[in-house]
């Protein structure tokens, strides 16, 4: 300042002296006497002090240029020092420094970092923060340098790399300027990172347990160590009919009633669990819960879950479990039960009957080796050598699982099936089976069998059955005679296909024989019957007749018509023949009638007798033995009749007898036969019949034997104390009747099978027929012209509609037998409301 103010003086000075100069010239200008020489004398001295003065501030200025040119240099130096201190000073220290500066680049102005797992070494790979730093922290540090260079908000954060690094990051602002510094975390700050990535640990894991108990379905809640409510999911909440939790946790709203919470505050005050199960107010119904608290670091948690399902499904299935053993108890043979400790646990009445073992002392559960040693104290065992090694065998079962299947020969005569298998709680079921009837009956079976094959073997007629396999089933010695085939290659029952090429030579028509093979081995839904004769190379004439048998096998038979073909020529010799063939087969069958009725009816005529007192009394054993004799014959009896009247309908023989007849008498006589079956079954019978019905035109007598046939399937499977229904009613010309039960039904895939001959099924319950019942039903409905249908449900009943006309015409017997294919007594009848 000085300088300056100097410089200024000495320019003031040098103008003031060169105005001076000028005044002078002017103001003598005018004058004369003036010389020239005195004028360039002045300008001289004029101009001489101009430059000396010039030079005089030359010399000022160039004197003061030096003075601050030294004194810049002197700064500058300074400057360069600081410079280079706050360098070191950076420098010094380990850190990341980035420096922004409005307007220009952004700068890396330290990178002495070092050890820190994933912090990158270059410059540029610094500032892809998202390439190694983990998401959550590159998205923080993000946020706060958009608030730095936004708002120059400041920040000081912890940062994890992607290596697993963690790192202290620090923002501040200066004016335009933004300054990002990364330092290495100190011990006390790793511990708060640490300590702050446990609680964030935590509170994901409470977050994330309390979202949990909040879908469950159960009341859940946390009380404090004053007992407190301090949460509850929104189970509990709803269950106590709170509007929120905030509600329920202000006004303490409990689940649980005081004396419950006081018995729990005692178990868990002695630092147990509480498990119990009670039954609470929840949603505003009673029901029951399986309470369950637990101690936790002074405070209990506890949940509230809800059994009623469970105890239903318990209920259920002890109704299930007494249904069960109810079944069990009705059934004839003999069931005993015993658990895995080998102790009698269940037992039916036919258990104690079979055994006449004492009600009060097996109620005490003895163990299956007792049982056996009290069988051998009253003599009911089998005669064993050795009683003990016996018993072990018996009891086998129990200990190795394997099962045991034996028969005892009694020393009473009777013989008892015993089948003993191990349950999956190492308990064992024994069944003991009474088959002293069932053995007798097969005995008499099978000595009826060899009636029926000495009857086949003394007719003139060749037969041979084949099965569904196509191989020889039955045969008699005519067929042998016929064919010239020995019956030793018989007895190896051989294919269809071997026997066609053994007797081909004979009759070498390949059409017949390829039909015939057909015929015995196809899987048809309706099979062909057929006739034929063949005129064989050795002039023997043979009729042949092929009929399907109900049970997929067939029938083949073979006549020798030989001497009848040569008294006879073309087709009188033919017709001849086949009448001969039809009266061959009427004859067989009236045959096969009279073998079969005159041993029955002798049975039946001497059971009688022995049932007559005048023979002498017989003891309660012979008298059941005798009650099944009769029952059993009747019913063979019954069957044949069936067999006849389908042979008969079959052959066109049956003729009907039709008269008006009353609606209520056919009825009455069909309810008297099934009358004393339905009483032992406890059934109901439920008859109803429309006013404007009174007469139909039928044989009385075969209308009568559809009604019963109906009647007795719709009894023999209806569940005990059961309701049968029987309806008839006019309705568009016709003569309805309803036959409805409510019993086990039939399941769909059987009831097109339903009218086939022979076809038997009990499903379950004790009727069990020969399976003509049906079958003879609806050829009898259709030869009056009529129709029946069925329709069941399995589990649900089963109704049958029988529809006659008011006023039938009476069908040909071919069409009704073409129409029925079989029946079954497996069929129970519908019902209709009158």
């Amino acid at each position: 300042m000085r300088t300056k103010l100097q410089l200024a003086l000495l320019l003031a000075a040098a103008m003031g002296l060169v105005a001076t100069l000028l005044t002078v010239l002017v103001g003598t200008r005018s004058a004369a006497v003036a010389s020239f020489d005195f004028r360039q004398l002045a300008v001289g001295g004029l101009v001489a002090g101009a430059v000396f003065i010039a030079a005089l501030i030359v010399w000022h200025m160039a004197s003061v240029a030096r003075k601050e040119a030294r004194k810049a240099k002197t700064e500058s130096q300074h400057l360069r020092r600081n410079l280079a201190a706050a360098d070191a000073i950076i420098r010094a220290e380990p850190q990341v420094l980035i420096f922004w500066e409005q307007g220009q680049a952004v700068r890396i102005v330290s990178h002495t970092l070092t050890g820190i797992p994933g912090l990158p070494d270059q410059h540029a790979e610094i500032l892809r923060f998202g390439q190694w730093l983990e998401v959550p922290s590159a998205d923080t540090l993000k946020a706060a340098l958009d608030k730095l260079f936004t708002n120059g908000r400041s920040f000081n954060i912890i940062l994890k790399t992607i290596a697993g690094g963690t790192l202290e990051a620090e923002g501040r602002a200066a004016g335009g300027r933004a300054v990002l510094r990364f330092k290495d975390v100190s011990t006390y700050k790793a511990q708060i990172a640490r300590i702050d990535e446990q609680h964030d640990a935590l509170a994901r894991d409470i977050r994330s347990s309390r979202a949990l108990l909040e879908t469950l379905p159960m009341p859940v809640w946390l009380r404090d160590t004053a007992g407190r409510l301090v949460w509850v999911n929104s189970a509990y909440v709803k269950a106590v009919e709170a509007d929120s939790e905030l509600e329920v946790l202000e006004r303490q709203i409990e689940l649980l009633e005081t004396r419950q919470r006081r018995q729990i505050a005692k178990t868990v005050a002695s630092g147990d669990s509480y498990k119990s199960r009670v039954h609470l107010i929840a949603g505003g119904q009673r029901k029951p819960h399986d309470i369950v608290i637990l101690p936790v670091d002074g405070m209990t948690a506890g949940a509230a879950v809800d059994v009623t399902d469970i105890e239903t499904a318990q209920g259920e299935l002890d109704r299930q479990v007494a249904a069960y053993d109810r079944t069990l108890d009705r059934v004839e043979t003999a069931v005993a039960i015993f658990d895995r400790d080998q102790k009698l646990v269940f037992h039916n009445t036919a258990f104690a009957n079979l055994w006449s073992l004492d009600p009060d002392w097996l109620a005490t559960r003895p163990t299956d080796s007792d049982i056996l040693d009290r069988l051998r104290e009253i003599g009911a065992l089998p005669p064993v050598v050795s009683h003990r090694d016996w018993k072990v065998q018996v009891l086998a079962t129990s200990r190795t699982g394997t099962p045991l299947e034996d028969v005892w020969h009694l020393t009473d005569s009777r013989i008892v099936k015993v089948i003993a298998e191990q349950r999956a709680d190492g308990g064992v079921t024994y069944l003991f089976s009474d088959e002293t009837d069932r053995i007798a009956l097969e005995s008499r079976y099978n000595a009826f069998i060899d009636v029926q094959r000495e009857t086949l073997d003394a007719l003139k007629e060749g037969v041979a059955v084949f099965g569904t396999d196509g191989r020889l089933k039955l045969f008699n010695r005519a067929f042998c005679d016929i064919w010239q085939i020995p019956p030793r290659k018989l007895n190896e029952l051989p294919h269809i296909g071997e026997i066609i090429a053994a007797v081909q030579s004979l009759f070498p028509d390949a059409g017949t024989w390829l039909r015939i093979g057909r015929a015995v081995t196809a899987f048809q839904d309706e099979r062909e019957t057929f006739s034929g004769q063949m005129d064989r190379t050795d002039h023997f004439v043979i009729d042949y007749a092929l009929m399907p048998l109900p049970d997929g096998a067939t029938l083949l038979t073979f006549a020798d018509v030989t001497d009848a073909k040569r008294a006879e020529r073309a087709l009188v010799e033919r017709n001849e023949a086949l009448i001969a063939a039809d009266r061959l087969k009427t004859n067989f069958i009236g045959h096969i009638s009279y073998e079969l009725r005159t041993p029955l009816n002798t049975i039946i005529g001497f059971s009688d007798m022995l049932a007559s007192p005048i023979f002498g009394a017989l003891n309660a054993k012979q008298r059941e033995y005798l009650a099944d004799i009769m029952s059993s014959s009747k019913t063979l009896l019954a069957i044949i009749d069936d067999i006849l009247d389908l042979t008969t309908i079959e052959a066109g023989g049956l003729e009907l007898k039709l008269a008006p007849a009353g609606v209520r008498a056919i009825i009455d006589a069909a309810i008297l036969g099934i009358r004393e079956r339905a009483v032992r079954s406890r059934l109901t019978i439920d008859i109803a019949v429309a006013d404007d019905v009174t007469e139909i035109m039928v044989d009385e007598a075969r209308m009568r034997q559809v009604l019963y046939n109906l009647l007795s399937n719709a009894v023999g499977f209806s569940k005990v104390n059961g309701t049968v229904r029987l309806a008839c009613w006019r309705e568009n010309g016709m003569i309805n009747f309803r036959v409805e039960d409510d019993g086990i039904g039939i399941p769909k895939d059987q009831i097109g099978r339903v009218f086939q001959r022979f076809e038997s099924r009990s499903r379950g319950s004790e009727h069990r027929g020969a399976g003509l019942g049906l079958s003879i039903a609806k050829s009898l409905v259709e030869l009056h012209g009529g129709t029946i249908e069925i329709t069941s449900e399995e589990g649900r009943g089963t109704r049958v509609m029988v529809r006659i006309p008011e006023e039938p015409i009476a069908q040909t017997t071919d069409g009704a037998a073409g129409g029925s294919g079989g029946s079954t007594e497996r069929l129970a009848g519908g019902s209709r409301a009158a």
